[in-house]
């Protein structure tokens, strides 16, 4: 069986190599914002990397929080593998087809990193880099497969809460990354959700995830992606947690701070979702 455990991300010659591995399952995690218009399923319906199988984002979620896509139990998210064929011991690699190449995928292999499972990685490219490279795409369905049970075990390490937020932003014990775009970030750009104010938590730093893309989608070298956090201001020795719109893009930052050696970064499942919300009162900084 293949394994790409630590290695978080592999490229389309790879996964092209070992497409018809029966171990191997491909996800395709395509996830758009409202304004993009787009359905992601209709197009994983129309043109998908060979056997792969759709990984419902909003599907695999808590649906008794009024958040967007918050993160499942481990019990609704086994459910869910489970419906999909993806079970204990399988290697999974996950795409999604984002104008910039790779953003929603990153949130699916996140799920999959915190209830456990380290055998994950993501399609560096994403579906931009596989049909440049004309490589094969069909419309056919993914075959069933007989998987063992997904057994999830939850790493709480990995995520944040609203409470947990308050804390570390009062008393700056952990440096939060913000992921949305420098207009948001300063409060310049409008929020594409309803009832949220303009800026970011106090102290937090912005670094939009698709300054960390190359033209052809893929991810910077492990050096540029260095850089770019230590430009923002980042101390890459000390506690960090990301953020963004609604806890999508900052897998993005997460997956990029596991390629520089921090795997150990938690991830704020509301955030600016929650923490912008007009009625929670909670502090807000505007500008760079």
């Amino acid at each position: 069986m293949p394994d790409i455990s630590g290695k978080h991300i592999v490229d389309t010659a790879w996964l092209a190599a070992n497409l018809s591995s029966p171990d191997v399952v491909v996800l395709d995690g395509s996830w758009h914002l409202p304004q993009e218009k787009r359905d992601p399923k209709a197009e994983f319906a129309a043109a998908h990397i060979p056997g792969a199988r759709f990984f419902d984002i909003d599907a695999t979620s808590d649906h008794s929080s009024s958040l967007p896509h918050m993160l499942a139990s481990p019990e609704h998210f086994a459910a869910r593998m489970k419906s999909l064929g993806v079970g204990a011991g399988d290697c999974i690699l996950v795409y999604d087809a984002s104008a910039p190449g790779l953003m929603s995928g990153a949130r699916v292999w996140w799920n999959f990193r915190v209830f456990g499972h380290t055998n994950v990685a993501m399609l560096d490219g994403g579906l931009k880099k596989w049909k440049a490279e004309g490589r094969p795409l069909t419309s056919d369905p993914a075959p069933s497969r007989n998987a063992k049970p997904f057994v999830p075990r939850f790493d709480a390490s990995l995520v944040r809460s609203l409470d947990q937020m308050r804390a570390l932003v009062a008393s700056g014990s952990e440096q939060v990354v913000d992921a949305r775009g420098a207009g948001r970030f300063a409060g310049r750009d409008p929020e594409p959700r309803p009832g949220l104010k303009g800026g970011h938590m106090p102290g937090a730093r912005s670094v939009p995830f698709n300054t960390l893309l190359n033209a052809d989608g893929t991810l910077k070298t492990p050096a540029e992606l260095r850089a770019a956090f230590q430009a923002a201001g980042i101390d890459l020795a000390k506690p960090l947690v990301t953020s963004c719109g609604s806890g999508v893009s900052a897998a993005v930052l997460s997956l990029a701070l596991c390629l520089i050696g921090r795997p150990d970064t938690g991830l704020y499942d509301g955030s600016w979702s929650e923490w912008g919300q007009e009625s929670l009162g909670l502090p807000v900084a505007t500008g760079a």
